[in-house]
């Protein structure tokens, strides 16, 4: 078991369970008026107070600390949904202001060097909007390396069940003492989580990207075949799916590179807790080439290649099956 004591732990899962149930507040109150961001991916007011609060908390905790995170203010300063998301950040802070909630929101913007927090306030925020799956993920990682992830996901129960408007799961993963679940609204049991210990790679339950345009469905669906795969991947949004598979009730995900942009490079935020959590389960992560993936590289994995993550067991035939189709 972690030490639940430990201020760095503590501080990582209250902040993750105060922001996950912020969120869930909003989303019940059906607030999802969404702007749209320069990449065209939907950002509401939830991501905005998720990521404030973070910040606050942070810069009470451990005030030296850097945050790289998602959000900025930009597009939020001088208009209506300032004043919404101010509103709602005081459901935890009574104190904030427009102009508090906006610094910290922008000190998310930090440069990832040495020790650093990295924050997604909403990953999944398409599920959000949809009411779906979706996570609070924060990792703090030193010397590139993640030493604890924590992932709030208000609607999957015991980590791997769907259950909309439940107790939700808060999942976290400290290095070399392993990964555990308890209940997002009441965390005070906590379970250890294991990955599955399949071998057959033509049994395997694969996860992939809800969303069409974050993965390639034409090489996953290819995948499949290769590794005799008969099922069809489960679509979910968010690093849930890492929760998922860190609870041995799948055995594969991928992040393929999308054919409409076959350069990206994943956020790091997308990928730091949910890899721990996977690791600590004794599951495995590493890019489509094999290769650990880099925390060292600054706000995106600029040394990977998309994502595979397995119960570990089936890393070795899926790597070989991803060569042999020259993905």
């Amino acid at each position: 078991m972690f030490d639940i004591h430990d201020p760095e732990i503590r501080f990582a899962l209250q902040a993750v369970q105060q922001a996950a149930l912020l969120v869930r507040l909003i989303q019940t109150e059906l607030v999802v008026s969404a702007q749209e961001k320069e990449d065209r991916s939907p950002v509401t007011m939830a991501d905005y107070a998720s990521q404030a609060l973070v910040a606050h908390l942070l810069a009470e905790s451990f005030p030296q600390d850097a945050l790289v995170a998602e959000e900025d203010s930009i597009a939020l300063q001088g208009t209506p949904l300032l004043g919404q998301v101010t509103a709602y950040v005081r459901h935890q802070l009574p104190a904030a202001s427009p102009e508090s909630v906006c610094a910290w929101i922008d000190r998310g913007g930090s440069i990832p060097a040495g020790r650093f927090w990295t924050l997604d306030p909403i990953d999944g925020t398409k599920g959000f909007l949809r009411g779906d799956q979706y996570a609070v993920a924060l990792a703090l990682v030193e010397s590139g390396q993640v030493q604890i992830g924590v992932l709030g996901c208000p609607n999957l129960r015991d980590g791997y069940r769907p259950d909309h408007g439940g107790e939700g799961s808060l999942v976290v993963a400290v290095r070399g003492q392993g990964s555990w679940v308890a209940s997002l609204v009441s965390p005070q049991y906590f379970d250890r989580l294991q990955a599955s210990r399949r071998l057959d790679p033509s049994t395997a339950r694969l996860l992939r990207s809800f969303e069409s345009g974050h993965t390639n469905l034409g090489q996953i669906d290819q995948l499949a075949t290769v590794l005799g795969i008969a099922s069809n991947a489960v679509a979910m949004d968010s690093q849930a799916k890492y929760c998922v598979l860190a609870s041995g009730k799948a055995d594969l995900m991928l992040r393929m590179l999308s054919p409409s942009r076959p350069d990206y490079r994943e956020k790091i935020w997308d990928q730091a807790a949910g890899l721990l959590i996977i690791e600590e389960a004794e599951g495995k992560v590493t890019d489509l080439d094999g290769k650990p993936l880099d925390f060292s590289t600054g706000r995106t994995l600029a040394n990977n290649r998309g994502v595979l993550a397995s119960n570990g067991f089936l890393h070795p035939a899926v790597l070989q099956a991803l060569h042999q189709m020259g993905a």
